[in-house]
Parts: structure tokens; sequence; C-alpha cells
């Protein structure tokens, strides 16, 4: 079974990031053959500060890298090494209806948000067909909210194979149902249009200063409180085994316990995770080399499947 993911390199990972795709998307490797992308094109929409997408792309494979991918087991890559998929998209555009991408929620999504009404940003969907459909992937995770996507590669995969014969594989969605909410500092869905966020590998320092600002009620230290309503509990339920959140639980239910010290849990539990994870990829950064040879690795299987598919679409079409 041939599993994909991506993700775009639009800023700094934080623990949203990382518990909502990183960390599901390091443990496909035990499930099938993994492919996984950095959405370099796809940033390009939102993107345009060529210096800025440069570093950004590198430190998603930096982190993904320290954060446990194996490049032995997942094929890691960036988007724009596999210039197939490019030419794959145009392929698929000539069967994609207009209207099934008038209806896509992530178009509009970005456009309440003020992002400008581009073709790239109209045409976004079917890229994303071709990411998934080079690779004739067979699952595709995803949250609810972007299953849609899924539906619409399927759709258009099953629009050329009608039109044209069988070629592609017509991908499954694979709905996390179990990803956690992370909540920001502010309490909302943690993310960097909010601002709200806790980087993965910021300066420890200014990290936990972060984590000391997460946003409480004004509950009396000496009463009892609620930890299910709790944002640093919330948290801290990421990164603790059972035993300890419920023992950190008792303390909030029991009163005369402040949420200063329920911060400082956190922090000492982010830092026993992430601090190991730091250091690997401090070392990662020090070989680039080794870093780029992982990557046009993984470019070049990704290449070598990408490459079938499209010749076999070209003589589909009647191109080659």
């Amino acid at each position: 079974m041939r599993i994909l993911s991506g993700i775009q390199p639009s800023g700094k990972l934080h623990l949203g990031n990382y518990f909502g795709m990183m960390k599901p998307a390091i443990e496909l490797q035990t499930r099938g053959e993994a492919f996984l992308f950095i959405a370099n094109y796809h940033a390009l929409t939102t993107v345009s500060d060529p210096a800025r997408l440069r570093t950004d792309t590198w430190d998603v494979a930096l982190d993904f890298l320290a954060c446990g991918l194996d490049p032995e087991r997942t094929v890691f890559f960036r988007q724009s090494d596999v210039p197939e998929i490019t030419e794959l998209t145009w392929l698929l555009s000539i069967v994609t209806p207009m209207g099934l991408l008038e209806r896509c929620h992530s178009y509009k999504d970005k456009l309440a948000k003020g992002i400008p009404a581009s073709a790239a940003l109209f045409n976004y969907p079917v890229l994303m067909a071709a990411d998934i459909l080079a690779c004739q992937s067979h699952l595709v995770p995803v949250g609810r909210d972007q299953k849609q996507h899924v539906e619409v590669t399927r759709d258009i995969a099953i629009k050329f194979n009608n039109q044209f014969g069988e070629v592609f594989t017509v991908p499954e969605p694979s709905i996390q149902e179990s990803v956690a909410v992370v909540p920001g500092l502010d309490g909302q869905k943690m993310s960097k249009s909010y601002g709200n966020t806790i980087e993965l590998f910021g300066d420890p320092k200014e990290t936990r200063a972060r984590i000391m600002r997460i946003v409480t009620d004004s509950t009396p230290l000496e009463a009892p409180k609620n930890p299910d309503t709790c944002n640093v509990f919330a948290l801290y339920k990421l990164f603790a085994t059972g035993d300890e959140a419920e023992a950190l639980a008792a303390r909030y239910r029991a009163g005369n316990f402040g949420y200063g010290t329920a911060k400082k849990a956190l922090a000492e539990a982010f830092e026993t995770a992430f601090a190991p994870l730091r250091r690997k990829r401090a070392e990662l950064a020090a070989q680039p080399e080794r870093v780029e040879a992982i990557l046009q690795a993984g470019a070049a299987r990704a290449r070598a499947e990408a490459r079938r598919t499209l010749d076999a679409a070209r003589r589909a079409v009647g191109i080659a």
C-alpha cells in the first residue's frame, strides 16, 4: 500500500504541526510504502519572498529528519525536484471542470483571508491531484476538514480514466479522526496566522517564556480547577503518560494549585521531549550535504514513479 502526505514550507513548524501532521506522517513508515514531500510549489500561492521560501523549505527538511523521519523507509523529497508533477498538472487540467474548482473550500477560505485570487490559487487542487496521482498513491491521510482535496483528486482521476483509459490509481482518503486539536497560547487552534504558536525548535528560553504566557482563567489559587477546560492541561496531555496526566489533573481538582505550576510542568515536559531532537537537528544542520543527499535520493525515487505515470498519461492523451 502506497501512502502519500505533504506539508507546505510556510513558516516555522510548531506543536500544532507536529501533533496534527508531522507525528502521524512519520508513523506512516510502519503502515506501508510512504511518500512525504515538501510542497514548495504550493507555498508559492502565499509566500512571495524567495529567501524565506528557501529557508523555510530547508527548515522543514531538518525538522522532519530530526523528529524521526527515516529516509530509508520514507521517500522524502521537495516537490520542485520532481518536474513531472507540473507537466502532469496540465494533463489533468484538461479534464477538470471549472465548477469543480469553484466549489473548493480552500479557494474560498483563502480569498476570505485576503489572499489575491491568482490562477495558481484557483488551480491549486489540480496540482494537489498531480502530487497524489503521480506516485499512484492508494491512501492520503487528511483531517476531516481536508477531505475535499482527496475527493477532488478522485473526481479528476476517474474522469481522466473514463476519457482516456485506466492510467491512475484512484486514491482513498484516510481520515485522521484521532488527531489532537492543539490549542495555541490564546486558546484558539494553534496557527501561524494567529501568532499563537509554540515553535518546535525555537530558542529554549523564548519557548519557556511563551508557555508561561498561555491564557488561563481567573480562578483563585485556593479554588479547585477544571483541567478539562484548561489550555495548559490540554497541551500537557500531549506529552504526558496517562498516569502523569491523571496526577496533574488531580492537583487541579484539589485546589491550592496555581496555573503557573502547571505551566512549569508543561515547559519541563516540552523540553524533555524536544531537547534530544534539538541536538539531532543541530547535527543535521551542520551537515547540509548529508541533508541535500537525502532529499536528492528521495527525489530520484519519486521521479522514477512519476515518470512512469506521466509517460502513461502522455500516451493516453496522444502526445507520446
